[in-house]
């Protein structure tokens, strides 16, 4: 690579070449043994849990280590490729100049089963076999990088000629003017209408009626995936695969690598008839159909309406052509782009960024997409993603096991399972007579599930469950005591999941309830079916009040208004992937049984204990798996629950974790034992709430607010107790104090408030540096696992103080909990300590690690972190703490020493800054 700032070179065991990491500045120390260890890590088919703090260029070091490795492994394959085939050339060579030899018989032979010429024909025959596969594939590879050339050179071309049109456009209008006011005679040198015609003709015609800048059916194999090793890239939210994508566009390897971005059709859908929906289901569902209709698929006779003399058109998307979706792949892998640039090219190009997206996945190098597409299978699935030795970088994975719990747990309420109980009968009672005898079977089948599902809550499916009065409580059940308790273990849920994947009855009964609730083609059928289906439509009416007020919410989900009923007219696809969840191994999973008062308010929710049993597969297919974080201690979990448990080996799992960037000098952590008055910091769930524990905290921030400058940021463990801390203050005038020093700032219950906080956070604090007001910054009450304690970035003078109030331990009498603690009890291997109550301590220390991580960005960042609880000096508990925070934490027992400090490090860098 050239044009690089800073390359770092090394000697690797296997070779005596040296290896290059181009990188676009001199890279810090910590980034070079980072690429190293990286490097290493895939290159011998490793799983590497790297940890690497923000501020350190983690992304850059990422792509820039991955990509060599990625660079060097294709020269490496290309150099062997040869070698082979030149090998076998004088081997064959050699043996057809040799003279035939005799066969004779030997004790060689008598103990063969089979005689020497056959031997020998078997193995030129696997030589040539090798050759020729040899051969092949160097052909493959010399075709894909020329047809990326020709891609790459016509795209070029293409945007050439759309600029020189848009020029020659405004020429001729210009012309046109002048000729009109008489200032030109008309001669003026422009380009013929006709001869641009000619060249664009030239560039978009071929033989077949496919445009040349579009990889054509019989090329189409040169792309194919076995012959393009990939890194899958995936992280939690969009903005942080934007920010990736843009790592990468200032990358050395912007100008060479294939890059795709993927994402849901929620984020990349052009089509605003579509987008309108808002829901992700619903656009799912409307995508889906018009796929169906685009390529003629009907639905059988049994299932679908009488034939008429005439059909009203199918809506088909206009972004779906296959020149287009081709046009756009090309597009796509010859310049690096995140979604949004993505969605933006589409809209030019008139092709659907989804699907043309998928189209770029086979001759891409670097692919990169969320969580959910990667750690699902179904999805995986559908994207066209093919893991077998291919590498996974998987970023932010501190919640790693949190997330594939999430996506593979399910939850339906019960009035869901009433609904879907009408719908399908309804559904089964209308086309009875066509409905096959299997198909009937498996109808039936399923009502009967529901009923035992609705018999678990305590109620009918005959009855509004708005009405029923259920029994209060909560139960816990194994999967295999849920099915005996629901009366339907005798029902094989295996084939009525396939059965729901093959006839998509979720989506044809959404279908059969949007005709006959009024939707527009309802008004088309008989009186007499009408009738019918009345019965429907009072029954979903009565429903839609409770089940609104009661609907289970969906992160990051935006629901348009007209569309809030979805939930209510398709609930059979929640039942659908509740089913599904059903079909775990009993041990893997437990179901939650929660009644509320009315059939309508309970629900049903199922939990998987075990994330290693659906991250196995992955980690059988793939080369290499990294995975990294800023934060990633403790990391015994990951190692145990998620990687041995799964099956991989021990020797196969390295560890990697870099310091900071930041001198030693600009981080002063304190673990605090005791307060101003000596009242020792200890915050049980028991003390926590006393009036001496709540007066002592507020002394310590009182005296904090004094020498602190800028912004300090307190978290509390919860919610509820931070408002009875509060509260406290008010009453006491502790509030007031804190007030007249800084000024007082909330987290917000709700996301949309959020970013309005932090801007008024962020402005109190640059005007009080701007105008020397009395106010010396600002104090911001925050809680652990809220909403700013991840992915908010308090640099510089917006968190130089970081408090944490006791440790915010998960609430130990939750039975979902309870239950995890004894199953790691059970299947965990028991260290000197109780896996379960591992469990807790880690979910505590995990959550504090990321609400301390908010400060120290980057390198000129300076910050104190004082954590209020003098549990923090256990060493175990120390040990859990990131090494470059622990390594220059210090203990203090009493308030003096400490608060001394404190002072001493905030006067000594407010001098330098002099």
């Amino acid at each position: 690579m050239t044009g690089a700032a800073g390359t770092l070179q090394f000697h690797a065991d296997m070779a005596t070449t040296t290896l290059e990491f181009p990188f676009p500045y001199e890279p810090y120390s910590i980034q070079k043994e980072f690429m190293e260890a990286l490097y290493t890590t895939i290159d011998e088919g490793k799983i590497g849990i790297f940890e690497s703090p923000t501020g350190t260029g983690k992304s850059l070091s990422l792509i820039c280590g991955a990509l060599t490795w990625l660079r060097d492994h294709e020269e490496k394959k290309k150099q062997e490729a040869v070698g082979l085939l030149e090998e076998s050339a004088v081997t064959m060579d050699s043996s057809s100049t040799q003279p035939p030899q005799e066969h004779c018989s030997s004790p060689a032979l008598s103990s063969s089963t089979e005689p020497d010429w056959i031997a020998d024909f078997v193995q030129k025959k696997a030589e040539r076999d090798l050759m020729d596969k040899l051969k092949e594939e160097a052909i493959r590879r010399r075709k894909r990088e020329e047809r990326m050339e020709l891609i790459r050179h016509n795209v070029q071309l293409q945007y050439a000629l759309k600029h020189k049109s848009d020029q020659d456009q405004e020429a001729r209008r210009l012309l046109r003017l002048s000729a009109e006011s008489g200032e030109v005679d008309g001669k003026g040198a422009v380009l013929d209408d006709g001869e641009e015609e000619l060249i664009v003709a030239d560039y978009e015609s071929d033989d077949d009626g496919k445009p040349k800048n579009s990889v054509c059916d019989e090329e189409e194999d040169d792309l194919e995936e076995d012959h393009v090793t990939k890194i899958y890239y995936c992280s939690r939210t969009h903005s942080q695969l934007a920010q990736f994508v843009h790592e990468v566009q200032k990358s050395p390897f912007r100008e060479e690598v294939r890059v795709v971005s993927l994402a849901s059709r929620q984020n990349l859908c052009i089509n605003e008839e579509v987008r309108r929906l808002g829901s992700v289901q619903l656009i799912n569902d409307r995508c889906m159909e018009m796929q169906r209709n685009k390529h003629g698929k009907v639905e059988k006779s049994t299932d679908s309406e009488p034939k008429r003399r005439r059909r009203e058109p199918k809506a088909v998307c206009p972004f779906s052509g296959h020149e287009a979706l081709l046009g756009l792949r090309d597009e796509t892998l010859v310049k690096v782009r995140d979604v949004e640039e993505m969605v933006v090219l589409g809209r030019e190009t008139k092709a659907c960024p989804y699907y043309g997206g998928r189209l770029a996945v086979p001759a891409a190098q670097l692919v990169v997409l969320p969580y959910q597409v990667l750690l699902h299978e179904a999805t995986r699935r559908a994207s066209g993603i093919k893991l077998k030795d291919q590498v996974v970088i998987i970023d932010e994975a501190h919640n790693l096991m949190d997330t594939i719990a999430c996506i593979h747990s399910s939850e339906i309420m019960g009035t869901q399972l009433c609904c879907a109980h009408s719908q399908m009968t309804q559904y089964m009672e209308r086309y009875r007579n066509r409905l096959k005898a299997k198909n009937l079977m498996y109808v039936k089948q399923i009502l009967f599930v529901l009923e035992g599902l609705v018999h678990v809550l305590g109620g009918r499916v005959d009855q509004n469950p708005h009405s029923q009065v259920t029994q209060a409580g909560t139960e816990m059940l194994t999967i295999n005591n849920f099915l005996f308790r629901a009366q339907i273990d005798n029902i094989n849920l295996f084939k009525v999941q396939r059965y729901f994947e093959k006839s998509l009855i979720s989506r044809k009964l959404h279908g059969f309830v949007e005709k006959y609730q009024g939707t527009g083609v309802a008004a088309s059928v008989s009186k007499k079916e009408n009738q019918r289906t009345e019965g429907l439509g009072r029954f979903l009416q009565s429903l839609q009040t409770g089940q609104q007020a009661h609907a289970v919410p969906i992160p990051d989900q935006k629901v348009a208004e007209d569309d809030k009923q979805s939930s209510v007219v398709c609930p059979m696809i929640q039942v659908e992937g509740f089913l599904s969840a059903l079909t775990n191994a009993n041990k893997d999973g437990r179901l939650v049984i929660q009644r509320q008062g009315t059939l309508a308010q309970g629900s049903l929710r199922f939990l998987l204990l075990n994330p290693a049993i659906h991250f196995a597969p992955v980690l059988k297919e793939c080369k290499a798996i990294i995975i990294a974080g800023g934060t990633m201690q403790p990391i015994a979990d990951f190692k145990e629950q998620l990687l041995l448990s799964a099956g991989v080996s021990e020797e196969r799992v390295s560890q990697f974790s870099c310091g900071h960037v930041i001198p030693p000098q600009n981080i002063l952590p304190i673990v605090l034992c005791s307060g101003p008055s000596g009242q020792e910091l200890e915050f049980t769930f028991q003390n926590r709430e006393t009036p001496r524990m709540m007066d002592e905290t507020g002394r310590v921030l009182s005296n904090l607010c004094n020498v602190v400058p800028g912004g300090l940021v307190c978290f509390f463990p919860s919610y509820e107790y931070e408002r009875r801390v509060l509260a406290h203050w008010n009453s006491t005038g502790v509030l007031a104090r804190l007030a007249a020093r800084k000024k007082i700032f909330q987290e917000p219950r709700k996301a949309s408030q959020v970013e309005q906080v932090l801007k008024e956070y962020s402005r109190c604090i640059q005007d009080g540096r701007q105008s020397g007001a009395i106010l010396s910054g600002a104090l911001l009450f925050s809680v652990v696992g809220g909403k700013m304690s991840e992915g908010i970035n308090f640099s510089d003078e917006l968190g130089r103080c970081v408090v944490l109030v006791g440790m915010p331990y998960p609430n130990i009498k939750s039975p979902e909990l309870q239950e995890k603690m004894a199953y790691l009890d059970k299947h965990m291997p028991h260290g000197g300590q109780s896996p379960g109550k591992a469990l807790v301590e880690n979910l505590c220390m995990k959550a504090v690690n990321q609400s301390i991580g908010r400060a120290i960005r980057h390198r000129g960042d300076y910050a104190c972190i004082v954590l209020l609880d003098r549990r923090y000096s256990r060493p175990g508990t120390l040990q859990k703490l990131p090494e470059w925070i622990r390594i220059r934490t210090q203990v203090q027992p009493t308030f003096g020493p400490a608060f001394g400090g404190i002072r001493k490090f905030f006067m000594e860098k407010k001098q330098q800054q002099q």
